[in-house]
């Protein structure tokens, strides 16, 4: 079996290694997992209190996190996704796969893939505030700890992926 891939991958089980390494890490460190959903609250209720802060103090959501003298940046989590992006693109860039592309199939138009993947982005973003986490926390941080409905979620996750790209298999061939 090849260690990496033929574009120089890191192999898949020592990036999962890895991967729990950096989990075990932020548990131990932040006190709590890995998620990108509460870094973007935060950076939202920010935005917000830095145009309209009485809209801050009057909405308990974001006066939780912004109300009053706290500061809604102030938190390991945004932070981390911080770091996420900034590390995602060194090592793009230190592995010379820097690009902006479009990945889609032969039958969609670029505007049309971009317009589907804002559409779903922001489904799942309104999807990861109603069920107070993201996919990531959920199947990351959750599933770590064993948490059944972290479990149920990721089953149910690849469930519906796999039954969906039934019908939009077509788009992609």
């Amino acid at each position: 079996m090849k260690t990496e891939s033929a574009k120089g991958y890191l192999n898949p089980y020592v990036a999962g290694v890895l991967l729990g390494v950096v989990l075990f890490a932020a548990f131990a460190i932040t006190h709590s997992g890995l998620g990108a959903s509460g870094a973007i609250s935060r950076i939202e209720a920010a935005s917000v209190d830095t145009v309209a802060p009485s809209h801050v103090d009057r909405v308990g959501y974001l006066a939780a996190m912004a109300g009053g003298d706290r500061n809604a940046l102030d938190h390991a989590s945004v932070v981390m996704l911080l770091g996420t992006l900034l590390g995602g693109a060194a090592s793009a860039i230190w592995h010379r796969r820097f690009k902006l592309e479009i990945f889609k199939g032969d039958h969609v138009t670029k505007w049309r893939r971009l317009a589907l993947a804002l559409l779903g982005g922001a489904i799942m973003g309104y999807g990861a505030r109603l069920a107070r986490g993201c996919t990531s926390g959920q199947a990351l941080s959750g599933g770590a700890v064993l948490s059944l409905g972290s479990w149920a979620f990721m089953f149910s996750v690849f469930a519906g992926a796999y039954a969906l790209a039934w019908f939009v298999r077509r788009l992609w061939n």
